[in-house]
């Protein structure tokens, strides 16, 4: 999924950039209003993530503009401005949430997810978002979680997105390339640490045992193997 990011702080903008590349998302970066607007005709974005006080066109014009052609794409605003009047307004522009500045970057993934959730629930029947079972864990895309027994685990789009791969190709060895352009959209990885770190912490969320893993099992010299332990 990518989300165009709109922010006059290059600070801010390059931290919310790493926040969601962090989760999986492709981004595309505008430092103004105008430019985000060229950005969102080019880039085709699946969200739109907005500051308000912009140089030149501000973020509430740029909502009112993207609101012109697409009425249900999400669009969150995170600004300074804290008033209660001015969250009013942003949320009565068509503003699916609104995020105050400064933040952290536990509350922005929280909320970005929230809203990916709501977003997905739209698209229930697109096959990409059908459940799935993976050995005693189910992987509900479209809630960004998965599920064991009565225990409920948040997912990222990255981790989602990996484990899509590996059931696609259940029983067979993915090689870490395959992997790494499923979850980082990149042919080609220019760190085998990214994916393995990246493994490692999913692993502790979904494995009984992460030290002996039975759904992401490690093929020596070559990547990963999901190996079905029950018929699906």
């Amino acid at each position: 999924m990518k989300i165009l990011i709109a922010e006059d702080d290059h600070n801010i903008l390059n931290g919310l950039k790493e926040i969601f590349q962090g989760e999986g998302y492709q981004t595309v970066l505008a430092s103004n209003g105008t430019d985000a607007i060229e950005k969102y005709k080019a880039s085709n974005p699946d969200f739109v993530c907005l500051d308000i006080m912009m140089p030149g066109l501000g973020g509430y014009d740029v909502c009112k503009e993207i609101r012109s052609y697409d009425q249900n794409i999400p669009i969150i605003f995170i600004s300074a401005k804290s008033e209660e009047i001015d969250k009013v307004l942003g949320l009565e522009l068509g503003a699916d949430d609104y995020i105050v500045k400064p933040f952290g970057i536990k509350e922005v993934i929280a909320r970005i997810r929230a809203v990916t959730r709501r977003y997905l629930a739209g698209k229930e029947h697109n096959k990409e978002q059908l459940p799935f079972l993976m050995n005693d864990l189910e992987i509900v895309p479209a809630e960004l979680r998965c599920k064991r027994d009565n225990n409920t685990i948040d997912l990222s789009i990255r981790d989602i997105k990996i484990l899509q791969c590996l059931y696609k190709y259940m029983n067979q060895a993915v090689s870490r390339d395959t992997l790494f352009h499923a979850g980082w959209d990149i042919e080609h990885m220019p760190n085998s640490r990214t994916l393995d770190q990246h493994i490692s912490q999913l692993r502790k969320k979904i494995e009984i045992d992460p030290q002996s893993p039975e759904i992401i099992k490690t093929v020596h010299g070559m990547g990963y193997r999901y190996e079905s332990g029950q018929s699906i």
